[in-house]
């Protein structure tokens, strides 16, 4: 039996030692808007209809996930896919709202960035 609500809604929240910082990043990198901004909690979503968003939860104890993964190190628990229509202007756009671009790509048509808190996230292009 799957899980049953009245209605359809998901979300995903990530940890930071910052969700105010974190919540703005993404909020200038997808366009969306803050339907919540708290000391402890933020979230966003491209409508209050959407069915989902994106939140930010403070984790005092955080610590920045390593990409590539390296043993010992604090590796990444999730990430984030975005399709995008054109990956060159996709990655200048996440740079110039405050995303770091690795050194190590696994795929031609795909780019890893990294959000201020070291969450990894994937530009791709859609078919």
């Amino acid at each position: 039996m799957a899980l049953r609500t009245k209605s359809h809604w998901f979300g995903v929240a990530l940890n930071s030692p910052d969700p105010q910082k974190l919540g703005r990043f993404y909020e200038r990198l997808l366009g969306w808007t803050l339907y919540a901004d708290e000391p402890n909690w933020v979230t966003l979503a491209p409508s209050k209809e959407a069915g989902y968003n994106l939140a930010f939860q403070r984790e005092e104890l955080y610590e920045r996930p390593v990409w590539p993964a390296e043993e010992g190190k604090p590796q990444m628990q999730l990430h984030l896919d975005l399709e995008v229509d054109n990956l060159d202007e996709a990655v200048a756009h996440a740079l110039e709202s405050g995303a770091e671009l690795p050194d190590f790509q696994p795929q031609d048509d795909v780019r890893v960035m990294l959000d201020p808190d070291g969450h990894p996230f994937c530009l791709y292009l859609g078919d």
